[in-house]
């Protein structure tokens, strides 16, 4: 195949255009399987509902029915027994233990630096401050079923846990034998997840957020998952709090000539190769390398296990956008705001400093994306969809609520109070304003 290239004009109306999550097309047959599933035909986001009322309603007797006949099984009990987790980590070959040690050390590592205390100031008007405390409860969806993600647990579960969470609980869908990969189980035990369930999907979501006669309720819920996990997270916040609304992956290269062709075409390929949803994109003002780039990602894809799914992702998301200067391209990743932003130029750290919009900046040709969702420390959950606006990646922060602290002392109500007292009767709150007066006209005989 030949990944196609575009002009930004082009590129702008197909694959730099950003459309909100519930949009996502799940794939084919999805409508027919609702009919099935519903007797009626309804949308994702229309299934997803049902899904979550049927559970809330129902409970372990809902997550079950929706597990049989989405996963294709459907456990007696929910809950995998300790022993089991430990015994796969002592299960593992050597060399993938490490990895998951290496990588859980990182990951602790990197998280343990973000700043995460309380803090008070007093003055001559008493004590103002912020006391930071963790969530009690959280739940950590991991994706499975037909794949493994070992990595996704790792980035969620130890974060929360450098955060001082309480309680930490991983649900995850099995395979259609009833189980879950030793390696996922492994890297719970590595992280030091309290619980692992063997469940997924918006059922998942639905029994973590309302809780069932197995399953406790949370506060939160994080961690990625396919459209209906993502829209399911959508319907139960404000019962929950949640991460992001993560949409399918992306990662955005801005290459300049100095950069080695093999190596860009093997980080998109490394992108499309995790969904036919995903997004592989270069930016480039080099025609020279759009075009080595577009010879090699051909050579390369033929020797991929997935170049299948490679194919459907660079065809539907993935192209090469040939751009004036580098300036430019980082006005476009600015627009686009992507998920992955790789800097494959000879001099990247300038462009560091302009890049307002990304998940993560990835400095340089040996700082690929694909060593980021693994072992460079920073969780490589991320958020998606143009959400880098405004959303940041996983990070302690996530797992951590503030209260606000208010020690008035009687100086400064008396010097407060006038300038309170016209502000609540500029808002017709009387009350307000009467329990300011009461104090500063008290008598204290009256009282």
């Amino acid at each position: 195949m030949n990944i196609r290239i575009l002009t930004p004009e082009e590129a702008g109306s197909s694959i730099l255009k950003r459309r909100p999550v519930s949009e996502t097309v799940p794939g084919a047959g999805i409508e027919a399987r609702n009919r099935e599933l519903f007797g009626e035909t309804l949308t994702a986001e229309q299934a997803v509902a049902k899904i979550i009322d049927d559970v809330r309603e129902n409970g372990d007797a809902s997550v079950r029915h929706y597990a049989r006949i989405l996963d294709g099984s459907a456990p007696d009990a929910f809950e995998i027994p300790r022993s089991e987790i430990d015994e796969s980590l002592d299960s593992l070959p050597g060399g993938l233990r490490d990895a998951l040690e290496t990588a859980a050390g990182r990951i602790r590592s990197f998280h343990e630096r973000q700043p995460s205390e309380s803090w008070t100031h007093w003055d001559e008007a008493g004590g103002t401050g912020q006391i930071i405390r963790p969530l009690d409860r959280v739940g950590v969806y991991v994706p499975g079923g037909g794949a493994a993600y070992p990595s996704s647990l790792l980035m969620a579960v130890i974060p929360a846990r450098v955060a001082g969470v309480g309680e930490v609980v991983v649900a995850t869908p099995p395979g259609k034998d009833g189980k879950i990969p030793p390696v996922v189980l492994a890297a719970a035990s590595v992280a030091g997840a309290d619980t692992v369930y063997r469940m997924g999907g918006a059922q998942a979501i639905a029994a973590m957020a309302y809780g069932t006669a197995s399953i406790s309720r949370v506060d939160k819920i994080v961690g990625p998952g396919n459209i209906f996990v993502t829209l399911a997270k959508r319907q139960v916040y404000g019962i929950v709090d949640i991460d992001q609304l993560a949409g399918p992956t992306e990662t955005l290269l801005i290459a300049d000539q100095a950069a080695n062709p093999a190596y860009a075409a093997a980080d998109l390929l490394a992108q499309a190769e995790h969904d036919p949803m995903a997004s592989a994109i270069l930016i480039t003002p080099s025609s020279t390398l759009a075009l080595a780039v577009q010879h090699t990602v051909d050579e390369q894809l033929s020797g991929l296990d997935r170049a299948d799914i490679v194919r459907s992702s660079l065809d539907q998301n993935g192209g090469i956008v040939l751009v004036s200067s580098l300036d430019e391209a980082v006005e476009l990743a600015n627009a686009y705001a992507p998920e992955h932003l790789c800097l494959l130029v000879a001099d990247p750290w300038p462009l560091v400093e302009r890049i307002r919009h990304a998940g993560g900046i990835f400095v340089g040709e040996h700082s690929s994306e694909a060593l980021g969702d693994y072992v460079t420390g920073p969780s490589h959950i991320m958020p998606t969809g143009g959400s880098a606006r405004f959303f940041s990646p996983l990070s302690t922060r996530d797992f951590l609520k503030i209260t606000s602290l208010f020690a008035v002392n009687e100086q400064a109500e008396k010097q407060l109070g006038p300038a309170a007292i016209h502000l609540a009767d500029a808002e017709g709150l009387s009350a307000h304003a009467m329990a300011i007066r009461r104090r500063l006209s008290r008598d204290r005989n009256n009282d």
